[in-house]
């Protein structure tokens, strides 16, 4: 009579049908953290949107000071929509408050993708983070203290005799709001640079070899991104050439050394 075999103990890894495995675990918690920093950015976003929404009509007065300070007497900006004296100024407080909640909403993106990152990769990422948000600022604020009143200044002093200069204010939060946005991230230059030689893209030898072409470059982008005259193209295309040489200046100071081949 042949003996019974004993059967194989089912591992103590598996998982039991309909039980979720390790993997599956993993992700959930994953999931659940990416929910809770979601959650506490816009949550951050709304509290910044509630605190600037009483001086909405005086955050969009502080907007348009550049180009009604321009204008000739006489003229002003005009609604062309019903609902736009309403509406424009919430669309304006909206984005003042994800900006002003910016430092935050990336906090929590670095403190979701921290843990992941090896040690040298934190040491290179969270300085980085600062450096584009400080660049982004500073690109905006260039932009409406500098850019902005040179071409107002210019686009009134070409408007045609007889043509009276009245702009609708949401089409001048939509012109604005772009000059913002490619100010700021014109500004992000020595990030994006530093990036590149971070993944080995390219070295600081051959960034310093294509400065001609990160000239005629930075050139190109600000004819496209300013408006139509040679000052307000010139205040784009100076800062950024300088801007490319701090890149250059930082990656230099980052680039490891390449090793020494043996004797």
């Amino acid at each position: 009579m042949a003996s019974d075999e004993a059967h194989p103990a089912a591992p103590e890894a598996a998982a039991r049908p309909g039980e979720p495995t390790p993997q599956d675990q993993g992700l959930i918690g994953h999931l659940v953290e990416l929910r809770s920093r979601l959650l506490r950015a816009i949550a951050a976003v709304l509290a910044a949107f509630l605190a600037l929404l009483p001086f909405s009509q005086k955050l969009y007065s502080w907007l348009a000071a550049p180009l009604l300070s321009r204008l000739p007497p006489g003229a002003h900006l005009v609604a062309i929509d019903v609902s736009s004296p309403f509406l424009v100024p919430i669309k304006l407080t909206f984005f003042a408050a994800l900006t002003l909640a910016m430092p935050v909403v990336i906090y929590q993106l670095w403190a979701f993708v921290a843990p992941g990152l090896y040690k040298h990769e934190k040491k290179a990422a969270l300085p980085l983070l600062v450096s584009a948000t400080t660049l982004f600022y500073g690109g905006c604020a260039f932009a409406y203290f500098i850019v902005l009143p040179m071409a107002f200044r210019f686009l009134v002093a070409v408007t045609p005799e007889g043509v009276s200069m009245m702009t609708d204010i949401g089409h001048y939060l939509n012109f604005v709001g772009v000059m913002f946005i490619a100010f700021g991230a014109s500004f992000e230059l020595p990030v994006a640079v530093v990036i590149l030689v971070l993944l080995g893209w390219v070295t600081p030898k051959q960034l310093v070899a294509a400065r001609p072409y990160a000239i005629l470059g930075n050139s190109v982008v600000a004819a496209l991104i300013t408006p139509p005259d040679a000052v307000s193209m010139l205040m784009l295309a100076i800062p950024l050439c300088l801007l490319y040489e701090v890149g250059v200046l930082a990656a230099r100071a980052i680039a490891r050394p390449a090793p020494t081949p043996l004797a």
